[in-house]
Order: structure tokens, then sequence, then C-alpha cells
């Protein structure tokens, strides 16, 4: 089961048409955080767009800890402490390869592919 914060930030993320969203389990991997939220967005624009909307959905449940603000957007983290979200230019999610640093993670089904 998904937390309610955890669905809210991944609805915010769809509805903003965030690209490849990746729900991954880290309970079992690290001790910072439970679940990492990875997605791509398609311009600057849109990297912004997602943060805002994402903060805007859930305000009333929790607050960022963290959020950094690049003047380049390519990856922009919204830190709520039991969850981390990172949106990614494409350039740069290829780079990093979250996914691949994250390998033992468990990826959790949200509802879409």
């Amino acid at each position: 089961m998904i937390p309610k914060e955890v669905a809210k930030i991944i609805e915010a993320l769809d509805e903003k048409k965030a690209v490849n969203i990746q729900l991954l389990d880290m309970r079992d991997i690290v001790s910072y955080t439970d679940y990492v939220l990875i997605c791509t967005a398609t311009s600057t624009t849109h990297s912004g767009a997602l943060m805002d909307h994402v903060e805007e959905s859930v305000k009333e449940e929790i607050k960022p800890i963290y959020r950094n603000n690049t003047k380049d957007k390519t990856w922009l983290i919204l830190d709520y402490g039991d969850i981390i979200v990172h949106v990614f230019a494409e350039s740069a999610r290829l780079y990093y390869d979250l996914e691949r640093l994250w390998g033992d993670a468990k990826r959790l089904n949200w509802g879409k592919s």
C-alpha cells in the first residue's frame, strides 16, 4: 500500500504530464528516506511547473524540508524527509541514472507504467 502523500505526489506529477514516473521503495536500502520518486520533465518550464504543482498539491499534509532551485533546472529536488522527488531533464536523468544507482530498491507499481 502506497502512503497517501506519495499517491498525491504521483497524481500531481501525472496531472502535469511528467514523463516516466518511477517509484522506488527505499525502506530496506537507506535510513534517510522511505520513498524516492523520479521523473523526467520535457523543458525547464515544465520542471518548474512540476515542482510547484507537487508542493501545492500536498501543502496541507506535508512541507518540504529542502527544495533546490538550480538555474538550469536539469535536476530539481523536493525533499519531504520520508519522500524525495527528483525531477530531471532527460539528459541529466540518463547521466545520473539513479534507477541503476539504487538498483536494489523495489520498484512499486503506482498504476501506470
